[in-house]
């Protein structure tokens, strides 16, 4: 059986890598955007933050001011952030103070 521990840190590992691939992917995007290059699309910018890199791509948004005039990304970061935690709250409460 897996220990409800091990389930937990799964769930830590894999928002940690996909934390990464979307400020590297939210990078990207503002590099291209500089050089004029094709886009990566909104579309996909807020798939990554829904599959739970959003805490990343907001940090890396504000720090390198890309999409800070969107309000879809203003707002919608912040929520999708938010539920995460919640979330991450519920998952902890089942599998770690069950």
């Amino acid at each position: 059986m897996i220990s409800q521990i091990t389930v937990f840190h799964a769930v830590l590992a894999y928002l940690a890598v996909l934390n990464i691939i979307a400020s590297v992917v939210t990078l990207t995007d503002k590099i291209r955007a500089i050089r004029g290059k094709r886009r990566i699309s909104e579309k996909t910018l807020i798939l990554l933050a829904l599959l739970g890199g959003s805490l990343f791509e907001f940090i890396t948004m504000i720090l390198i001011r890309h999409k800070t005039q969107h309000s879809k990304f203003i707002i919608g970061l912040p929520l999708i952030i938010l539920l995460q935690i919640i979330f991450l709250f519920l998952i902890y409460c089942k599998f770690i103070t069950a």
